[in-house]
């Protein structure tokens, strides 16, 4: 079957590297990209991906950032889903309590108190650098604005981030999506999004989900895969996520994608 859209997940999957691409990969999205659509679908900002579409010759394509929250095509928002401010306040007030540090994000904005050896990594590796400040200061300012978050991230020990999950489960699991990206950190995220919902926005009048094919490697590129006409895991993910796949690939860091994409993509 000739596919019309790839998409593909980032950190795991298409990235070779904890930041980058390898050549491998550019010169095989280069080979296809006039012979369909190639989407990034990440947990990631914007500004965070857009350096990544330049590297891949894509930055005329849209992008979905924050696991489908935020869907932009050329600067021009498709579609946004943001949590309250009120939920941010109780979220906050939680997280004060567990003595877990706050990332926020909205758009192109991230904001965080210190700059942790976890934030630290988060510059490195997505090539983006938050603002400093207060959480108070980023709700206020935010309430203000009437700007909602598209993304929360707890930052903690695993101690502390077991310690505060299933209290998050039980008070907000009803309107978020709590995603436990690995022992020390916990995305939050609106519940009624998600990857398989913005690719479904960005699909033409005569195509379905049976006309992509995707890639990914963990919990929230599960539901992505399962719909696709051809869901590939990459070999480094996760067992459940190999376990619903169509095919598994190479691991990322030895070019999974592009690996998949040169032995089976003809045009």
């Amino acid at each position: 079957m000739k596919y019309k859209v790839l998409c593909s997940d980032l950190d795991g999957t298409l990235l070779s590297t904890k930041s980058d691409v390898s050549d491998f990969t550019i010169s095989e999205i280069n080979r296809i990209k006039s012979k369909l659509r190639v989407v990034l679908v990440s947990a990631r900002m914007p500004r965070g991906m857009n350096y990544l579409q330049r590297r891949l010759g894509i930055e005329d394509q849209p992008l979905i950032s924050y696991n489908g929250a935020l869907v932009v095509d050329n600067e021009k928002t498709i579609a946004s889903t943001e949590i309250d401010i009120q939920l941010l306040k109780e979220i906050y007030s939680l997280a004060e309590k567990h003595s877990i540090g706050l990332g926020l994000y909205s758009g192109d904005e991230w904001y965080v108190e210190e700059n942790t050896e976890r934030v630290r990594k988060e510059i490195r590796y997505t090539q983006t650098t938050p603002v400093f400040r207060s959480t108070e200061e980023s709700l206020d300012d935010w309430k203000e604005r009437n700007v909602g978050a598209h993304k929360i991230m707890l930052m903690g020990t695993a101690n502390k981030a077991n310690a505060i999950t299933p209290e998050l489960s039980e008070h907000f699991s009803d309107h978020l999506n709590i995603y436990r990206s690995n022992d020390t950190l916990i995305e939050i995220a609106p519940k009624e999004v998600s990857k398989l919902t913005a690719i479904k926005l960005l699909l033409e009048k005569d195509e379905t989900m049976e006309d992509v094919i995707s890639f990914g490697d963990n919990y929230n590129d599960i539901e992505m895969l399962q719909h696709s006409g051809l869901g590939v895991a990459v070999g480094n993910a996760r067992e459940e996520v190999k376990a619903i796949a169509n095919a598994i690939t190479l691991p990322n860091t030895e070019h999974g994608v592009a690996d998949y994409i040169q032995r089976h993509l003809v045009f």
